[in-house]
């Protein structure tokens, strides 16, 4: 059946849409993923998602209980997400680059019972199987053999044919943790009609995703940025996919894109930066001739970055904000509508505003804290009332990010709300000093915290990673903070600045300030 965004039926299952109604449509025979030599269509989608969804079914995986998933990006990954959710169970995809404590939490955290993971993580929970508290069985996918049953022989003898449970559009359907960049992370439940208003508001209208398009995104399926732009974003419209297992570096990104030709490119700040880099080292510049549109998010892409780009490339960088809590980008530049260094016009559907501390909306220009209104925001945090409350008032996200609206209706990123710094009684915008620092030829990256004085008092302290052939020296110390002094006004400049040789990161790339401020 075809969605309506205006007119959600009540009853209603992701999944059935996601993968039953690209056979309906007669898209059965379109590439669905490109995975290594391994090329699935929409029919082998769909089978497997249905021969996952019996197997879960018949281990005695029930209706709103949770599956976690512990899955490199694969068909796999595919196949257990949309196969639990169309049994009416909620699949918990988790970051696979964390450690035995890290999944003990989320295990626990859950409740889930039943856990898919890659061999090649398995040693991390059986590490910490007697305190798990909850998991009853272990599904392993991969070629090692273990004592566990393989994924292949879990649902190889089961039927292709499943029913979509009834499932109401308002029903939890699957969970995300946060990075927990700023405390222990949180499980934000997400709804069967929550993927609808992300693909619909943003891959449709915004991005133009066709039938047509081939994606390739660097963000991995487990962080909400991925999920859309490697599984419900190409799904909705029946588009191929590039699933890659590995963590990308510039040299496996250039590849990838030469080998399969993707139309859509995800990336982030940083590895924008290293390919650059990469490509000023090259004698022959790699074929990206494919690539229509490069989208960024996870954290602010500097000025800097987007024009080198655009030098190296021809290509715009549609930069945009999103959240886990959002499920994916609700503020977003516009093709050939771009303000490099802003995080764009809200995307049409979604609804922003910027107030003070009083709740009260500030004029344009003037900084505030964000909030967001829109129809794929999570209702809650799982098991975590106080936060729930203090995030999602209302209607409205509490986004935790400062930002200012100018004139033209852009947003401007300022900071996270606990990045912010007051000094001489004045609020600076880490983003702003960071900016300037990045458009030095010497520094690489860089990230600027609050430090006291011997007066007590807070001031701008900037931690940089320079560039290759570029020394530590106090003379550089001295130049970068005139070339800052020279662009703003004089009292945001950094005191201190110290060389460092990367900077801390979540694994979604966002930069952890909390620990140079340690």
């Amino acid at each position: 059946m075809s969605i309506d965004l205006d007119n959600l039926p009540e009853q209603l299952n992701a999944a059935s849409i996601f993968i039953d109604e690209n056979i309906r449509d007669k898209r059965g025979d379109n590439i669905a993923i490109y995975y290594g030599d391994e090329i699935l269509t929409y029919h082998d989608v769909f089978n497997k998602v249905n021969k996952t969804g019996n197997a879960l079914k018949n281990l005695g995986v029930n209706v709103e209980e949770r599956v976690m998933l512990l899955l490199f990006d694969s068909p796999e990954f595919v196949a257990t997400f949309f196969g639990a959710m169309k049994i009416g169970a909620v699949p918990i995809p988790i970051n696979t680059m964390l450690n035995s404590k890290d999944f003990q939490y989320y295990l626990n955290d859950s409740g889930a019972k039943t856990l898919i993971v890659q061999s090649t993580l398995l040693k991390e929970i059986e590490n910490i199987k007697d305190d798990l508290k909850y998991l009853k069985n272990i599904i392993v996918v991969g070629s090692e053999e273990t004592k566990y049953q393989s994924f292949d022989d879990f649902i190889k003898n089961e039927s292709s044919d499943l029913e979509a449970a009834e499932t109401n559009k308002d029903d939890a359907a699957f969970w995300l943790y946060s990075s927990g960049s700023t405390g222990s992370p949180k499980g934000v439940v997400h709804l069967h009609h929550d993927m609808f208003y992300s693909s619909d508001l943003y891959a449709k209208n915004v991005l133009g995703i066709t039938e047509k398009d081939i994606t390739y995104s660097v963000a991995k399926l487990f962080f909400a940025y991925g999920l859309g732009n490697s599984l419900y974003f190409p799904f909705r419209v029946g588009a191929s996919v590039v699933l890659f297992p590995d963590k990308p570096d510039p040299d496996t990104v250039f590849h990838i894109i030469e080998k399969y030709k993707p139309s859509l490119f995800y990336g982030v700040p940083t590895l924008y930066t290293k390919m650059i880099q990469s490509m000023e080292n090259m004698d022959k510049k790699p074929n990206m001739d494919s690539l229509r549109l490069c989208i960024s998010a996870g954290e602010q892409l500097p000025e800097e970055i987007y024009h080198k780009w655009k030098n190296h490339t021809s290509l715009e960088v549609l930069d945009g904000i999103g959240s886990t809590e959002a499920l994916h980008i609700f503020i977003s530049n516009f093709k050939e509508n771009v303000k490099p260094g802003s995080s764009g016009q809200i995307v049409p559907g979604y609804e922003a505003k910027i107030v003070d501390e009083n709740e009260i909306n500030v004029e344009t220009g003037e900084i505030g804290n964000l909030l967001i209104k829109g129809d794929s925001n999570a209702p809650y945090y799982w098991r975590n009332h106080v936060k729930t409350k203090e995030t999602m008032i209302g209607e409205w996200l509490h986004t935790g990010d400062k930002y200012y609206m100018d004139s033209d209706g852009y947003f401007w990123h300022c900071g996270r709300s606990d990045d912010m710094l007051k000094v001489n009684g004045m609020w600076v915008s880490p983003i702003e000093i960071e900016n300037i620092l990045m458009s030095h030829e010497a520094v690489l990256e860089c990230a600027v915290v609050g430090n006291f004085g011997e007066d007590k008092l807070v001031k701008p302290k900037a931690f940089v990673v320079l560039k290759e052939g570029f020394s530590e020296a106090e003379e550089l110390k001295d130049e970068l903070k005139k070339h800052v002094i020279d662009r703003t006004t004089p009292f945001k400049y950094p005191r201190w600045i110290e060389f460092i040789d990367s900077l801390p990161r979540t694994a979604t790339g966002k930069v952890q300030r909390f620990k140079l401020r340690c």
